[in-house]
């Protein structure tokens, strides 16, 4: 499988912490919430967390606290079809493909539910084929950007696609939610809106770097599961976050790349480029710790995080863009994302 072109986008608000704290204190929910809490948003919102901004989904930035299960509905039905396709425009345009030739979609997102899928919205956004495969995957959360790669990868080796779009779109707007938990007030000030895309072929590019998947693994412990989740509650979504996650994550991505670059007869210090998925600024923190490896290796991750927040699924498709972008040395790239489940998953990739 080669990576053709990588698109990305975002909503057009973009509004920094200090905009968010002091939106945050405006609000009727300020009063509804303890101290503890008040506490936990100005430590989070004040400091460095790693994140300096994020797009958000929204006309002005005080529409996030109207918190209702229409309200939230409708902005994601509103906004995660327009994401999608914008990033899968980008990405096509970049492959030099056009929408005839793509032979199948599949759309990743967990932050709100359409029946039918986004990928029927993506197909018809972009005009593609009436004819083609169309497969939307839910509920993996922030992990699901490998798990969308992995399918359009069996659908290429199938044969019964030349050429796949992927696509991972969240509206985190879109399921806010708001109490005195410390995880969901954190949560509520890490994750922003985006998607991204990436057209997936069965020969390589034509046009800019070649990109070829190699090898890939994946873990899923659900003894883990109420590590990180989310939850449905007076109907909306409430995301669960516990101490213990940037722990996990570093451990499982471990693992998993281990049991990837043995294969290959690789080490870590082969590696070029990392592109990984970045819960917060602790995660990153906990990765580098784990693996041994310098600041300086995740300084895409670190980058796409200060600028966006935690896109969740979508965040590995800004971190490819950017080291594409950069750029970053040929030779191996470890691509890796994780989250609810607990799940982790990481592919080698090779880069000319």
């Amino acid at each position: 499988m080669h990576f053709c072109g990588i698109g990305t986008a975002t909503p057009t608000a973009r509004y920094t912490k200090a905009q968010c704290l002091q939106a945050f204190e405006q609000s009727e929910w300020y009063g509804r919430l303890d101290s503890r809490t008040h506490l936990v948003a100005r430590t989070v919102l004040q400091r460095d967390n790693g994140i300096d901004a994020r797009w958000l989904a929204l006309e002005k930035l005080t529409d996030v606290f109207t918190i209702d299960p229409d309200t939230l509905a409708a902005r994601f039905a509103a906004h995660a079809p327009v994401l999608a396709a914008q990033a899968a425009q980008r990405a096509l345009r970049k492959s030099g493909l056009v929408a005839a030739q793509i032979d199948a979609v599949v759309v990743s997102t967990c932050t709100g539910y359409l029946c039918p899928g986004l990928s029927g919205h993506v197909l018809e956004r972009l005009g593609l084929r009436p004819d083609i495969g169309a497969y939307d995957l839910v509920g993996q959360g922030c992990a699901a950007a490998l798990p969308n790669l992995q399918l359009c990868r069996a659908l290429l080796d199938s044969g019964s696609a030349e050429h796949v779009l992927s696509v991972c779109v969240e509206v985190s707007s879109a399921a806010m939610y708001l109490d005195n938990d410390p995880g969901v007030i954190i949560s509520a000030c890490l994750f922003g809106d985006g998607a991204g895309a990436a057209v997936l072929s069965r020969k390589p590019a034509t046009q800019g770097r070649r990109v070829r998947w190699i090898d890939s693994a994946s873990i899923t412990e659900p003894v883990q599961r109420e590590a990180l989740r989310f939850e449905h509650r007076g109907g909306m979504l409430r995301n669960i976050l516990t101490r213990p996650v940037p722990g996990l994550a570093a451990g499982y991505a471990k693992e998993v790349m281990n049991t990837v670059l043995e294969r290959a007869g690789l080490r870590p210090a082969d590696i070029s480029a990392w592109i990984l998925h970045a819960g917060g600024r602790d995660v990153l923190h906990a990765i580098e710790a784990r693996f041994g490896i310098k600041t300086e290796h995740l300084r895409y991750s670190a980058a796409t995080l200060r600028e966006y927040g935690n896109l969740s699924s979508a965040f590995v498709y800004f971190v490819f863009d950017a080291a594409l972008a950069d750029p970053a040395p040929g030779g191996w790239w470890w691509l890796s994302s994780f989250g609810a489940g607990f799940s982790c998953h990481g592919a080698l990739l090779e880069v000319q």
